[in-house]
């Protein structure tokens, strides 16, 4: 993983940029003689065509997770959630992919700290909704609270509806994808990935981004401390044309009207600059 670099690939253009990545190799965490490509060691061998129900009324979510892990354990690779009533910390720390249909709403911390799982939800879910989701695909189909993908690192996290304040809050990679409205502070201290708002956004967009880009197709209340517009290049175009498609998202007028906010790197040196320059920047 060290000294990956993504200059001179289309990737650069839209955002991405250059800091070397260091740290512990991945190959250690993973079983590189898994066929469908990387997966953890200890994953459960699963058959996405064998289905299970958990019925979550009158339950804590303690039990409703242990009869996920239990239907897991036996091979279940598509689990039905019914009633769940809005609970909290449903669907937590599965790191491996299989699907999970959930009929109603979630409430706070659902989805977890995922890795690999596709997660439908027909209703809505409440704060911090997918917070350190690493892999994988959650689609909501209504609204969802405050701090929606806070500290995401991968995969598609999608609200159809509309969403709070300090959406993906120091986000790190993945795409968040909403059809609505956003809250203020949304990509606030922004690391790495993409995000879409197919409505407006709310106060201090993008405050103190560090990379990442922003793609809003209504009005914004106002930009945060170093998030700046740029411009929206033919390949952000095609690129918010085929994801705002693949899930049934893409606003009528198409994607040219909408404004990309990207880090205007003032903060990325901040430690290094003189008092009066610090003022400047904020």
């Amino acid at each position: 993983m060290a000294g990956l670099d993504s200059s001179g690939h289309a990737g650069e253009e839209m955002g991405l940029h250059t800091e070397p990545l260091k740290g512990r190799d991945i190959k250690t965490m993973f079983s590189l003689e898994n066929e469908g490509g990387y997966a953890y060691a200890f994953a459960p061998d699963v058959d996405f065509n064998k289905r299970g129900s958990v019925d979550c009324q009158d339950k804590e979510a303690t039990e409703i997770n242990n009869e996920i892990r239990d239907l897991i354990k036996s091979g279940h690779g598509t689990i039905v959630l019914e009633n769940p009533g809005a609970k909290h910390s449903i669907i937590v720390g599965i790191l491996h992919r299989m699907n999970f249909i959930v009929n109603g709403s979630l409430g706070y911390f659902g989805c977890g700290l995922l890795d690999g799982p596709m997660v439908r939800i027909s209703g809505r879910v409440g704060w911090s909704f997918a917070e350190n989701m690493m892999a994988g695909v959650c689609v909501v189909e209504k609204n969802a609270g405050s701090t929606f993908g806070a500290a995401i690192r991968g995969g598609d996290l999608v609200c159809k509806g509309s969403v709070g304040s300090r959406t993906g809050i120091d986000q790190k990679g993945g795409t968040i994808l909403v059809g609505g409205d956003t809250g203020a502070f949304s990509g606030f201290m922004m690391q790495r990935g993409r995000m879409v708002v197919c409505g407006n956004a709310g106060k201090n967009l993008g405050d103190s981004m560090y990379d990442g880009t922003i793609f809003i197709g209504g009005e914004i209340q106002d930009l945060g401390v170093d998030a700046v517009p740029a411009e929206l290049t033919d390949l952000d175009k095609a690129w918010l044309t085929r994801k705002l498609t693949q899930y049934e998202m893409m606003p009528d007028k198409g994607v040219d009207h909408f404004t990309k906010i990207v880090a205007g790197k003032q903060l990325w040196s901040y430690d290094n600059l003189e008092p009066s320059e610090k003022k400047l920047v904020l």
